[in-house]
């Protein structure tokens, strides 16, 4: 009689990161290519359950309970799903691949209400503050504050999501943190304004998965299935970022505009599995801090990370596994192989323009031409991080030239070095979607 073996993915479809370890996963049926057929497995049936959350908490819970054998979450969960295991002594978890990462930090983000009069951390002195409690935007947070000293003058408030988004749209809180796209999700929605990027904190984030480590002793096989069937996701990904965005989009309701923002070249999110050093020595920085606040248990790193199973899936498809580990994408300013400025024409695709006033002009004859315009992306002038043109701060140059920002007071002290006048609400910026 032929057996049923299930597998049980947890995994988070509105958080971008992840999305090459879940959601890409069932809606392509990528698993199924790679499951094994042979020796033991000749006369297997399969059955894979997906299961979608909001945070990885309640996946590693699940996992505890034998409910999940894989999950897939950000840098801080994962930490305490391998030290809750390890607590039991009697369950293991490994941590087997990444699914996505910034090497600076970028997506995760502190919001205030678009309209707020705050402008930096120091104006959220004697104000609350929502987050996550426990993820990575919530690390971010504390240590930002700590580094501004203003840890214990701003009130921290747990919120999930998709709570903390709708009360920074309903003016209920003063700031919100969150991992990505949060932020951008606000931004693009019109409800938010970004006063601090992950990238000013000096920590990398990133996600990835983790499987419980008898299922991995058991089904190994199966465990490369899954590694494989990222790949191939990543790889989805990158081939086409318009037709991806736009595919998870219509599965998770994450507006194509923001997943392009992420996924497109020289976007905020790197796609590819293997584990860096410099994830390492995060993990270890997260799991002091979690120590520190939330009093986690310990966790022996070497046991818990085994990037054996991806070695032999990269081996299979013709990657080398130690030169990508050497690899690590950062964002830097004035990468002079791509586009200046981008907009996304509906039913047009997304054009690149070699400078920003470019952009603008060509925004202007689309409007007037009556066309609908999905988005404008620039990059900050000082980091390189893309943006939402609309949610730059742009200074247009007494020559033409344009230049854009993420934060106002970058684009004053430019202002004041260089000269040149702003564009601000009822200018060419108001035009931008």
């Amino acid at each position: 009689m032929a057996k049923t073996i299930e597998i049980g993915i947890g995994h988070q479809s509105m958080v971008t990161n992840t999305v090459s370890g879940g959601v890409i996963l069932d809606k392509l049926k990528l698993i199924e290519k790679y499951l094994p057929t042979a020796g033991q497995y000749e006369d297997a049936r399969y059955r894979i359950v997906f299961r979608d959350y909001d945070s990885g908490p309640p996946i590693t819970n699940q996992m505890l309970a034998g409910k999940l054998d894989f999950g897939v979450m950000g840098d801080y969960p994962l930490i305490v799903n391998g030290a809750k295991f390890q607590e039991t002594k009697s369950q293991q978890t490994r941590f087997i691949g990444v699914t996505g990462y910034n090497l600076k930090g970028t997506g995760n983000g502190i919001v205030v209400p678009y309209d707020s009069p705050v402008q930096s951390l120091a104006d959220l002195a004697g104000k609350s503050l929502s987050v996550p409690v426990g993820s990575a935007a919530w690390g971010m947070t504390l240590k930002s504050l700590r580094d501004a000293g203003l840890f214990g003058k701003v009130q921290i408030v747990n919120q999930a999501p998709p709570v903390g988004a709708a009360n920074i749209a309903a003016r209920r809180i003063d700031a919100h943190a969150d991992f990505c796209p949060w932020s951008e999700i606000m931004e693009f929605r019109g409800t938010a304004r970004k006063i601090f990027d992950g990238s000013e904190a000096g920590i990398p984030t990133f996600h990835g998965i983790v499987v419980r480590e008898a299922f991995a002793r058991e089904h190994p096989q199966i465990v490369e299935a899954v590694l494989a069937a990222t790949l191939e996701a990543q790889q989805w990904i990158q081939s086409d970022p318009v037709l991806a965005a736009t595919q998870v989009s219509e599965w998770t309701g994450v507006e194509k505009e923001v997943l392009y923002l992420y996924f497109s070249q020289s976007g905020i999110s790197t796609m590819e599995a293997s584990i860096k050093p410099q994830w390492v020595e995060a993990l270890k920085y997260d799991h002091a801090l979690l120590q520190k606040e939330m009093d986690i248990p310990d966790l022996d790193f070497d046991a818990w990370i085994d990037d054996s199973y991806l070695k032999r899936v990269y081996a299979r498809a013709g990657l080398d596994y130690d030169a990508m580990v050497q690899t690590v994408v950062s964002t830097e300013p004035g990468n002079q192989d791509l586009p200046a400025a981008e907009m996304w024409l509906e039913g047009q695709g997304v054009q690149g323009f070699p400078s920003i006033a470019d952009m603008l002009a060509a925004v202007e004859e689309a409007n007037a031409a009556g066309h609908r315009i999905n988005a404008t992306y620039v990059y900050d002038n000082l980091t390189g991080l893309k943006l939402f043109g609309k949610a730059a701060y742009l200074v247009r140059g007494d020559a033409g030239e344009v230049v854009a920002f993420m934060k106002k007071s970058d684009s004053d002290q430019y202002l004041v070095e260089h000269g040149g006048t702003a564009l601000l609400k009822g200018d060419a910026v108001a035009m931008l979607p």
